[in-house]
């Protein structure tokens, strides 16, 4: 109960920039419950005065009064309902903001162990129910509140005695919500968890229709969606059977106290202790009581949603963002990197990812990193812009530890072409300025695109710069996503570049394009170059060879292939496999 009010009272701290409109919503619920008693009340004049005992009651009065209530209820009822709708998508927007940016703030290794799928479901589907929990649930709880207090009021007014027996079961509903809202809340969580397990199965299957079409995997990922959809259904279906099970049980309940009123005022109108138009009021009013006692009811639903949702979206709020505790500041790097002893693992692992790496880059110089699969390369350039932190040892850039640079200075020196090429669903413009904060004239963005051997093909396209590119960059090619890449690194212009087997996506002719334009663009910038084909990274100033997180070999290509060592072997192997 603490665990839910806590949380309940952090979702409301999200509508305190709109208290205006949230007083005026309170205003319009005060007025709109404020004239559900009005109705039975009039109840009483009506029949004991209008036709018991026919003193004359004006015939104007009683239709002037009922239309004039429900003219004021209508206006309130409107007005409410719109100022908390404006508050409520306010939140809404407000939090969708908060989780966005903060995602993007997260470490690589929370975007490596979390689902993307879930991530989506959080932001797109599960804020929905927060604030239905912040706004709607509040509405009613309030609202409904308010018009019991004042029907009970009236009651109070006609009969006490009455109203004491109808109180007396109040406890007895009470204890019945909450015996299922436990349950309901579990299962909400459960629910949410298989939602975005099911944004994930979609996600997955948009995305690699290719491999789904050409490996005839159609009944299998059909059946995975039916098992996941099916999940999503049974827990729905439990849900709507703890949630149903509120109203009938509340419902019995009143029935059971309505009809112990109707008992004992009989006996109260032989003794005359009520009149009619007493009792008809009290019973009206009492018949009243039950619309808000079932909507306080139905909220149970919501609000356990809510809260779940709540939960799993202050989870990702609560994740702590990439540490930035640096505060050392600097304009431009000339480039020099230097790694002391630098061992990493990653979480779980059972071995370091590297261990023991001494390397020394000069500013300028190319290096290229090669090895087998799983020897340490990716990793060692993924330690550069901080996306992993090493678990000992430093890395310096310019005689300073990266560590106590600021993120935005640090990577405001790198720029980063990986082999899973990124782009955005925007122009050819768009995409080669990305993230670049100075205003980019066209001119340098064509300069960047020459570079990059692609300013051939832009120039033919309908719409040039500003065509769009598709999502993921789906109307190009691969080699012309890659060269895109490429040039959206070459316009940023930053001292330090991470090659990640930037060409491997290009055919011969055009890779030595590339590769000329990259040798051109790397005059002057420190460059770290992860290859699998040997051919690409031959005039490299420095060739390090990667195995099993150590290096073992280093030196220019001539020097390492007269050693006859592993990259010897390496490169024999390529070439046997090239003439084949």
């Amino acid at each position: 109960m603490n665990h839910s009010l806590a949380i309940y009272r952090r979702l409301l701290g999200y509508t305190r920039p709109y208290l205006r409109g949230f007083g005026l919503a309170l205003v319009g619920m005060v007025v709109a419950a404020a004239t559900e008693p009005l109705f039975p009340a009039l109840m009483k004049p009506l029949l004991d005065q209008g036709f018991v005992a026919k003193s004359g009651l004006e015939l104007w009065y009683v239709p002037a009064a009922i239309i004039g209530i429900f003219v004021v209820r209508g206006i309130a009822t409107f007005t409410s309902n719109y100022a908390l709708t404006w508050v409520g998508n306010k939140v809404l927007a407000d939090m969708r903001r908060l989780m966005f940016a903060h995602m993007l703030r997260l470490p690589a290794s929370h975007f490596e162990r979390e689902a993307s799928g879930l991530l989506i479901s959080k932001i797109v589907f599960e804020v929905n129910n927060v604030t239905m929990a912040a706004t709607r649930v509040l509405t009613t709880v309030v609202r409904d509140s308010l018009v019991i207090v004042g029907l009970l009021s009236w009651l109070v007014y006609l009969n006490w005695k009455l109203t004491l027996v109808a109180l007396a079961l109040i406890p007895v509903i009470a204890i019945a919500v909450a015996a299922f809202s436990k349950r309901m809340r579990m299962l909400n969580r459960q629910s949410l968890e298989h939602t975005g397990e099911l944004t994930r199965v979609v996600e997955e299957a948009v995305h690699g229709y290719k491999v789904i079409k050409v490996f005839g995997a159609y009944a299998r990922e059909a059946e995975l969606f039916r098992r996941t959809v099916e999940r999503l259904r049974g827990f729905a279906m439990r849900n709507s059977v703890a949630a149903g099970a509120t109203v009938p049980i509340t419902q019995i309940f009143a029935a059971i106290a309505v009809a112990a009123v109707v008992s004992i005022a009989l006996m109260q109108s032989m003794e005359n202790q009520t009149t009619v138009g007493g009792f008809v009021s009290f019973i009206t009013a009492m018949l009243m009581l039950l619309a808000p006692l079932k909507h306080l009811a139905d909220i149970n639903g919501p609000l356990q949603r809510g809260l779940a949702a709540a939960e799993s979206v202050f989870e990702l709020l609560d994740n702590v963002a990439e540490p930035d505790a640096g505060t050392v500041r600097i304009e431009r790097a000339s480039g020099a990197l230097r790694f002391e002893q630098v061992a990493f693992r990653y979480p779980g692992a059972e071995r370091d990812a590297l261990g023991g790496i001494d390397l020394d880059v000069q500013a300028g110089e190319l290096v290229a990193l090669v090895g087998s699969s799983g020897g340490g390369k990716t990793t060692l350039v993924n330690l550069v812009p901080r996306f992993f932190a090493p678990t000992s040892g430093r890395i310096l850039l310019d005689g300073v530890p990266i560590a106590d640079l600021t993120l935005a200075s640090l990577r405001g020196q790198l720029a980063l072409v990986s082999q899973d090429i990124v782009l955005f669903n925007d122009s050819v413009r768009a995409n080669v300025a990305f993230g670049v904060s100075d205003a980019v004239s066209d001119e340098e963005v064509w300069q960047a695109l020459r570079a990059a051997a692609l300013e051939a093909f832009v120039r033919d396209l309908p719409e040039g710069l500003d065509n769009p590119v598709g999502e993921r960059g789906a109307k190009l090619s691969g080699g012309q996503r890659q060269r895109l890449a490429i040039a959206r690194a070459l316009l940023k212009n930053a001292p330090v570049l991470l090659l990640d087997e930037a060409t491997s996506a290009l055919d011969s002719q055009t890779e030595r394009e590339v590769q000329l334009a990259l040798e051109r663009t790397m005059a002057g910038r420190t460059t770290l170059v992860i290859a699998h084909r040997l051919s690409t990274i031959e005039r490299a100033d420095r060739i390090v060879v990667l195995e099993g997180g150590r290096i073992v070999e280093q030196g220019r290509h001539a020097e390492l292939i007269a050693r006859n060592g592993i990259y010897a072997q390496l490169h024999r192997i390529q070439y046997s496999k090239a003439e084949h």
